[in-house]
């Protein structure tokens, strides 16, 4: 019978069946961190029980550190006890950690890819719902809750209801300056941010066979912006070049014979998935959000809906009042006060080349703050390497330690209220950056050339 890859993985992990509707599905990797996994170790103490599998487990401190002084005691009491907390519990329970000083430390979602940690037929899951970049790689990766944590710390398995299948198909080139992020915002704009609840979601057609890991990573790491429970995008050359030769990745005969397998790991022709929808890749440009969730996008050139036109008037009006915006503005020329780039949507070396590039002889506005954060260690190292840190620092960014930083306001990274953001993150929500910070989505393109001219802009119009 025809699959889709998300059948054939799901399929190979299925421990036992419980009844009809849930299934015992085996765990190749867990990440943790600092904030979802306290509870669950707690969890384990409580049963006196060990952690099953210690060495499919990755830890590493992101959410809450700080992304400057790195080497300094942390300063909010919070913070730094969940860090210690996790520094305390993977000792204890003999767990990998890349803390905060480590070489390979870096934000979750960033670090498994860079380190061959990630790779294709896998099933992954973290205390964290953009679990689902991994999906990039052609697995199925998915965030979990507190409680999941401590089953799979207890058994390496968790009792899982199958999604539905969904696959969004999108053709053709890209305009110069239209990035994956603007890809990815541009479908969330069209399916809502709820509409694809329920579902798994498989990236297919030219434009993403095209794309680098690190652009398919942007992808699949928003897929839960629409509500699905996850992305993925088939394994290809692209993806098996990616992995060869990191550190963790099979070796010599190994990596032969998983590329054996990993070439089994696709759609076949006639498989059919529950939902279809398709795109062209020209009908796509610059995006930016106007609203307080990542389904409230635009296009650069296109006027904020009015109430008449928008499918929930209450939510549009509740939004715009947050945002101190209006119904059929034009977003191009609003000045913000604020650029952050990073997380783990577009923290990646590929995003600080395109923005060094980018601003490389420009100067920031004078009234703009930009902060340039790496998603690891390695990213900034390689950054250091290559000079990026110097174009920063010449047109007045501030290139900072790696960690989740403003993407979300659990550290010290906060937007004031009332101030403007364009951030390269994955979520706009109501104080998401900080109470009262008013956040805008764009691709990292958009967010540097907002950052020059200290408004927003369409990008394009310096790269024709």
């Amino acid at each position: 019978m025809a699959k889709t890859l998300f059948d054939k993985i799901w399929d190979a992990h299925v421990v036992k069946d419980i009844d009809s509707t849930r299934q015992v599905v085996y765990i190749d990797r867990h990440f943790i961190h600092e904030v979802t996994s306290p509870q669950a170790f707690s969890g384990l103490r409580n049963r006196n029980i060990g952690l099953f599998r210690t060495n499919q487990t990755t830890a590493t401190a992101d959410h809450n550190v700080p992304t400057l002084n790195q080497h300094l005691p942390i300063k909010d009491p919070l913070s730094r006890s969940q860090v210690d907390a996790l520094s305390q519990n993977c000792k204890e329970f003999g767990v990998e950690l890349y803390q905060l000083g480590h070489e390979l430390q870096g934000i979750v979602h960033v670090i498994g890819p860079e380190l061959g940690i990630t790779r294709p037929g896998m099933t992954i899951v973290c205390g964290d719902s953009h679990t689902s970049t991994h999906g990039a790689f052609g697995n199925i990766a998915f965030g979990i809750g507190t409680s999941q944590v401590e089953q799979v710390f207890a058994s390496q398995c968790l009792i899982l209801s199958k999604p539905k299948t969904m696959r969004i198909t999108v053709n053709g080139d890209l305009q110069k300056g239209v990035t994956a992020k603007d890809v990815i915002l541009y479908i969330i704009s069209k399916l809502t941010a709820a509409g694809g609840t329920g579902y798994f979601v498989e990236y297919a057609g030219s434009t993403f066979d095209s794309m680098s890991m690190e652009e398919r990573m942007t992808i699949c790491n928003m897929s839960i912006e629409m509500g699905a429970r996850g992305g993925m995008i088939a394994p290809d050359e692209t993806t098996f070049k990616y992995i060869k030769g990191r550190k963790f990745a099979p070796k010599g005969e190994q990596y032969d014979q998983a590329i054996r397998y990993w070439s089994t790991l696709y759609t076949d022709a006639d498989a059919v998935f529950d939902v279809e929808h398709s795109y062209e890749a020209a009908d796509i440009g610059p995006m930016l959000t106007y609203g307080t969730n990542p389904g409230m996008g635009i296009q650069v050139s296109e006027h904020i809906p009015n109430a008449s036109e928008y499918l929930d008037p209450k939510q549009l009006t509740k939004s715009l009042d947050y945002m101190g915006l209006q119904e059929g503005q034009l977003l191009e020329g609003q000045e913000i006060q604020h650029v952050f780039i990073g997380s783990c949507t577009n923290a990646r070396i590929e995003d600080l080349r395109s923005v060094a590039k980018f601003v490389d002889g420009k100067q920031k506005a004078d009234h703009v703050q930009v902060w340039i954060v790496p998603g690891s260690k390695q990213v900034e190292q390689q950054a250091k390497k290559e000079g990026l840190d110097k174009v920063f620092a010449n047109a007045g960014f501030q290139l900072r330690e790696p960690g989740c930083s403003a993407c979300l306001g659990m550290n010290e990274d906060k937007v004031p209220a009332g101030d403007y953001c364009i951030s390269t993150s994955n979520r706009n929500f109501e104080g998401r950056q900080g109470p009262g910070a008013r956040t805008i989505l764009a691709s990292p393109l958009s967010a540097a050339a907002a950052a020059i001219e200290g408004k927003i802009v369409d990008v394009r119009k310096y790269l024709n």
